[in-house]
């Protein structure tokens, strides 16, 4: 039996919205305040932990980036390990990361190679524990996959 929770469904649309938002947010300030990739990621966890317990661990995967949480995992860490080519080619040890500043008239960006390893950071954490936590919430939903093959055990019941 699916019991429905409609107060849960109705909010979880602008709430998941909110927490992405938050966990992008904290991502961006990590490297001058805390937060940073990590913690950004365990946001987005949330975010995706609140639509499998609202929609379901099928519609929960299919909100995540890139696929599947494997994917968005792989992509994290892709990032991560990239972020340290720059220093790389200019000579200087891997993962020595650099900085500059981009002016914009009224003031001036400071942008950094650290953004980009925070970023694999927290796509990697969002793929692995999300991955994780919607498959634990999915553990008593019934398998609605139609390519999925009958087991012998449910054949010899038919």
């Amino acid at each position: 039996m699916n019991r429905r929770v409609v107060i849960l469904e109705s909010i979880a649309g602008p709430l998941y919205v909110a927490i992405l938002l938050a966990s992008l947010w904290v991502l961006l300030r990590g490297h001058n305040e805390p937060g940073g990739g990590f913690i950004g990621g365990l946001l987005a966890v949330i975010a995706s932990v609140l639509w499998a317990v609202a929609h379901g661990r099928v519609a929960a995967m299919r909100r995540l980036p890139y696929g599947t949480p494997l994917n968005l995992t792989i992509v994290g860490i892709g990032f991560g390990l990239f972020s340290g080519v720059p220093a790389l080619l200019l000579g200087l040890p891997y993962l020595m990361h650099l900085w500059g500043t981009i002016p914009l008239g009224f003031t001036e960006l400071k942008v950094s190679t650290v953004i980009i390893f925070d970023l694999g950071v927290y796509l990697a954490v969002w793929g692995g524990l999300a991955g994780y936590a919607i498959e634990l919430l999915g553990m008593d939903e019934p398998d609605t996959d139609d390519d999925k093959q009958p087991d012998a055990a449910q054949e010899q019941r038919a």
